[in-house]
């Protein structure tokens, strides 16, 4: 496995992506999608890889090369 393109550490199992990072705005990313960080630590963007991590979580610092994409908790808004 590689490592995911972008880690987030968040705060909340509840996180938003819409696509917008460094250099990217949000209009050139992807719809706005809802996904819900579950006991593992973390959850990936079903359209940009980009994961999510909670801080304090079983994932924060963990080596992600390693771990398993977890996109199941995308949801529509």
């Amino acid at each position: 496995m590689i490592a995911p393109p972008q880690i987030t550490r968040v705060e909340t199992r509840r996180v938003s992506c819409d696509g917008a990072q460094d250099g990217i705005a949000a209009a050139l990313g992807h719809p706005r999608v809802f996904l819900e960080i579950d006991e593992h630590g973390y959850v990936d963007c079903g359209y940009c890889d980009r994961r999510f991590v909670l801080v304090g979580g079983p994932a924060d610092g963990a080596d992600h090369s390693k771990l398993p994409d977890i996109a199941s908790g995308a949801s529509a808004p």
